[in-house]
């Protein structure tokens, strides 16, 4: 018999079945069904193999820690100076100052009531920190000290709050005597402050704008201008450093 004729024998046989007869040695490799076959016998390999599945699910455990391992840290804050005990008065009357920050880490600011220009946008900043960072306390905490205690007693320092929504918890305003004061800002936390002797009230009065970040150890660790863009996220990322790093 011919060959051709064997040929058009099979391919009668084949046409007179159901459209589900094929002849698999006809199926390429490439196909969508042999790529589908292959990977759902892969997939079946690894379930039925328990030290390989063990294997993914560690794989996939230890990414993030992997990833956070190529992540570089943020350099250690420098320690710029150290702060030497003070006391002075909150805006409740009562007596506050470095034994109630000790262990703490806290940010100072300097303003004045009366002032009309760079304490206000001083103080919004703060009152920006204050909501970034509720998450901190009560390892953080803020203090502003007025630069003109003579004029600003704890009454006047309450309202001030009360009028910036500053938290009792979280926020502290600072009077009390001129010398110790000058002391604590001048001294201590080395930011400018003082009275012009040619002006009177609030027109003579200069201080430091400088936002100052001090560790629970009572370590000047940051100065930062207000007035810079990203001064609130930088202050809020390196005082979350200090909480979680020392």
């Amino acid at each position: 018999m011919p060959p051709w004729r064997g040929r058009a024998q099979a391919r009668r046989r084949c046409s007179s079945l159901t459209s589900r007869c094929y002849n698999p040695g006809t199926v390429s490799t490439a196909s969508p069904a042999a790529f589908r076959d292959r990977f759902q016998r892969a997939v079946s390999d690894v379930v039925a193999r328990p030290v390989a599945w063990a294997l993914l699910v560690a794989f996939i455990a230890a990414w993030p820690i992997v990833w956070a391992l190529r992540t570089p840290m943020p350099p250690r804050l420098k320690v710029l100076g150290t702060l030497p005990p003070f006391e002075l008065t909150a805006q409740d009357g009562s007596p506050f100052g470095s034994k109630d920050l000790a262990g703490r880490v806290w940010v100072a600011s300097f303003i004045f009531t009366r002032c009309d220009t760079v304490c206000p946008a001083i103080t919004r900043q703060m009152a920006r920190i204050q909501g970034r960072t509720r998450n901190l306390e009560p390892a953080f905490h803020l203090v502003s000290i007025s630069v003109d205690p003579e004029f600003d007693d704890p009454a006047r320092l309450a309202v001030y709050a009360r009028e910036h929504r500053a938290s009792p918890r979280m926020w502290t305003f600072l009077t009390g005597p001129a010398d110790e004061v000058h002391d604590t800002v001048v001294r201590g936390l080395r930011v400018s402050m003082g009275r012009e002797p040619e002006h009177q009230g609030r027109d003579g009065m200069f201080h430091g704008t400088h936002l100052v970040l001090v560790d629970g150890e009572g370590r000047i660790r940051g100065y930062y201008d207000p007035e810079d863009a990203d001064a609130v996220e930088r202050v809020v990322r390196d005082a979350a450093l200090l909480v979680n790093r020392g």
